[in-house]
């Protein structure tokens, strides 16, 4: 690629950064992918984006498939080349988006896993020992009374917490503010871990949740303790933190079937994203039916 071609590359990060105001994942995922393109390009003897058309875009797409890459990601990766595409159009540097109605391979939907309600009142019932073990228990019931990604915990603040009112104000994809409800057990949790905070952060110090050392606990740090009590817990599966978000998701919707109130709550900003735990529910449904119809019961 010419050196204009990286320019519009670069130029294009920073629009991400300061206008769309991107995560730096987002924008380190949005790099790869770039890349990946510009390697293609690279390879395929095309200098300038200006040179690119449909054809070529599909080829890409198919050569990223015979290189392993699965449909969700081509996906992910022809939606970020719709998107500096349709960049390079508002700026004047194209005349056509050429990833326009390109579609990726069909991916297989996963399901999200998720521990019962059963599971999960087991793993938050146990007695914690200490200010570590009070502080686990804190996060842990934030994070399943109130569906927080793990960034979004883990970036909470003093200020953000309103324990008399039972919410937390959350900063969440693409710096998209939301009031998210805390309840009753996790307000009882945090009020003690609050409580025990006060003699390891130092009075500067913002963030909600706290390492032994008084510094503010980072995700990794997060993941590991969660791991860790799952263990002690006996859980027959391995417990990352988004798994809370997805029970929170899954018990919520099965008990208040809104697919619209699970979402606000999510922060989604698609209700297509929310609707993944509609067919969990499914699968809750149809296990009832299956024990419980007399013409559906297997015969022993």
């Amino acid at each position: 690629m010419t050196p204009q071609s990286t320019q519009w590359l670069l130029r294009f990060e920073r629009y991400l950064g300061t206008e769309r105001r991107l995560s730096v994942h987002t924008l380190a995922a949005y790099g790869r992918d770039l890349g990946a393109l510009r390697g293609w390009c690279d390879r395929n003897g095309i200098q300038d984006w200006a040179q690119l058309d449909h054809q070529h875009i599909r080829s890409f797409a198919a050569a990223s498939h015979a290189r392993g890459l699965q449909g969700r990601s081509i996906q992910r990766r022809l939606a970020a080349l719709r998107t500096f595409f349709g960049f390079l159009l508002r700026e004047g540097a194209l005349q056509r988006n050429p990833a326009l109605d390109i579609r990726a391979p069909k991916a297989v939907r996963r399901l999200p896993h998720t521990l019962d309600v059963d599971q999960m009142s087991e793993l938050l019932a146990h007695r914690p020992n200490g200010p570590l073990q009070i502080r686990d228990l804190a996060l842990m019931e934030l994070f399943y009374s109130s569906g927080l990604r793990l960034a979004e915990l883990t970036g909470l603040t003093l200020r953000d917490l309103d324990l008399k009112s039972g919410q937390v104000r959350v900063l969440g994809k693409g710096s998209k503010e939301r009031i998210a409800p805390v309840g009753s057990m996790a307000i009882k949790a945090l009020q003690l871990w609050l409580a025990a905070r006060a003699a390891m952060a130092a009075p500067e110090q913002q963030a909600v949740f706290v390492g032994r050392n008084g510094a503010a606990l980072g995700p990794r740090a997060v993941q590991l303790r969660v791991a860790a009590l799952a263990r002690a817990a006996g859980l027959p599966q391995h417990l990352h933190p988004h798994m809370f978000r997805h029970s929170f998701a899954t018990h919520l919707l099965e008990s208040s079937h809104d697919l619209r109130g699970v979402q606000e709550l999510l922060g989604h900003a698609n209700i297509s994203t929310t609707q993944v735990y509609t067919h969990l529910d499914f699968q809750h449904l149809a296990q009832t039916y299956d024990q419980a119809h007399p013409r559906a019961k297997r015969r022993g």
